[in-house]
Order: C-alpha cells, then structure tokens, then sequence
C-alpha cells in the first residue's frame, strides 16, 4: 500500500473514532430524563453472581447434558 492510501485510511479511522466519541458522550451525562426512574444497584455479590457464576452454571449444565445425552458408539473402547 502506497502513503496516500494510508494516510487516507489512517484519517478515516481517526475520524470514525472521533465521531463515535463526539457521539456517545451525552450517554456519559448525569442529567436524568423525563420518565427515568432507575432501580436500586445491584451488590458486589449479586453483579459476580449474574455475570460469572450463572453462566459458568448454565454452560455446565449444557456440557453436562450433552455428556449424558450422547449416543455415539465410537467413544467406547473397542474391545480386542
């Protein structure tokens, strides 16, 4: 790739990052909209709880399911 293409993609990322900045930032405010009524905040305890330890419990009880649901017969030792 020559200069001129980089320099040009290089100012289009630059500038696709810039405009993603300039548009989320009213997402950062502390002003609260008509109709906003956020709930009470969740422990340290209740975060870990539903964004660690519940998926690790679902993706086991799927391999654990898929393991006792196999029926493939070539998983078995072949006997000699």
């Amino acid at each position: 790739m020559d200069k001129k293409n980089a320099l040009r993609a290089g100012a289009v990322t630059a500038g696709t990052a810039l405009m993603m900045l300039l548009m989320t930032s009213p997402a950062l405010a502390l002003t609260r909209d008509d109709g906003d009524d956020p709930g009470p905040g969740l422990s340290v305890g209740e975060t870990v709880g539903l964004y660690v330890a519940l998926p690790i419990a679902i993706f086991l009880a799927i391999v654990g399911l898929v393991m006792v649901l196999d029926k493939s017969s070539d998983r078995k030792p072949k006997q000699a």
